[in-house]
């Protein structure tokens, strides 16, 4: 924007102020200095350039410059605190507007995934910040060691990484209880991958799990509690991978939809191993690493750090304990389920 764009209003007065002050010395009053910064914040609120504004200034002042009839030392002085003032109100028009629009921005996030908006209401508010519910959206959800807020480093990093190679492409990217969020398009794949791939090295081996894709205005809440959930199955099964996708989990969901009945069955498949020497947690790891690997037994041993006729002892105490044989198929099924109740359920630590 050129000096001849800003607007005369901008500068009201200040042809004045320049005369009085470099013919008496003066330096501006209270009032004066108020007026400047008010109009600069109606300049910066009307999209102006402050850049452009300082320039109108200074060619203003040179235009007034020869009726100035005292030192030019003053004048200059007075120049100086005219575009301090006006500054000075720009700058904190600007920043009331980006804490507004912070703010508009994390109250929307948060009718978002909460759903606690109107539908309709909501998808005009998500246009804003490049979003169109009425097609499907899968969120990816972050998390590290440490909880990250909005303006972290970490949260910078990975945005810079993401809308780097992909520019916005109708990409939210935010945090949300100390996690890191990226809502994008179902279709969208790949981005949500290089977020996950980003996230877990900028978090120092964070973890990472993709919600499925859902439609509509509350599929990015579906998509979200998914991803929620997958962590938290995770966390509780002890999974090792990295980036976990809701799909590939749905059996667990299933599993406990019941919770009661996979109470029933953990305690009368597994509640004999209470008797054992130690407790049911070593016979538990036992049937945990077993079938994790497969049901070889020399993979479990090696990770249990036992030999295998260690391990094959363990086996042999656990069929005679519960009546179920690990390495007989028949009885495999009941007992892997079992166990990966136990995991969902914390037991033998909580009381079913």
């Amino acid at each position: 924007m050129t000096d001849r764009q800003i607007p005369e209003q901008y500068l009201v007065g200040y042809d004045r102020i320049l005369a009085e002050v470099s013919a008496t010395g003066r330096r501006l009053t209270r009032d004066e200095l108020a007026s400047r910064r008010t109009l600069g914040e109606q300049a910066a609120e009307a999209g102006h350039g402050l850049r452009a504004l300082v320039s109108a200034h200074l060619t203003a002042a040179r235009t007034a410059w020869p009726t100035a009839t005292g030192s030019a030392e003053e004048a200059l002085a007075a120049v100086q605190q005219v575009v301090d003032a006006f500054a000075e109100g720009f700058e904190r028009a600007q920043l009331l507007a980006v804490r507004q629009e912070e703010a508009a921005r994390r109250e929307f996030i948060d009718d978002l995934l909460y759903g606690r908006s109107n539908l309709g209401r909501l998808s005009e508010r998500a246009e804003r910040f490049g979003l169109r519910l009425s097609h499907a959206h899968a969120v990816a959800v972050a998390q590290g060691r440490v909880p990250y807020g909005e303006g972290d480093p970490v949260p910078r990093q990975v945005e810079q990484a993401v809308i780097g190679r992909f520019g916005d492409r109708n990409v939210l990217l935010t945090t949300k209880d100390g996690r890191l969020l990226c809502v994008a398009p179902g279709h969208q794949t790949d981005v949500l991958t290089h977020f996950a791939k980003q996230a877990h090295a900028t978090t120092n081996g964070g973890r990472v799990a993709i919600g499925r894709p859902q439609p509509g205005p509350g599929g990015v809440v579906q998509s979200y509690e998914e991803a929620l959930n997958a962590l938290e199955l995770a966390e509780r099964l002890d999974l090792e991978e990295p980036v976990l996708r809701a799909a590939d989990l749905l059996v667990y969901p299933v599993l406990t939809r019941d919770r009661q009945a996979m109470a029933d069955l953990v305690k009368d498949t597994l509640g004999p191993l209470t008797a054992a020497r130690g407790g049911a947690g070593p016979l538990l790891d036992t049937l945990t690493a077993y079938f994790d690997s497969g049901c070889v037994a020399t993979e479990a041993a090696r990770r249990l750090s036992l030999s295998v006729r260690a391990l094959t002892y363990r086996l042999e105490r656990i069929h005679q304990l519960t009546g179920a044989n690990p390495a007989d198929p028949s009885h495999r099924y009941m007992l892997q389920t079992a166990v990966i109740g136990a995991r969902l359920l914390d037991w033998p630590a909580t009381d079913l």
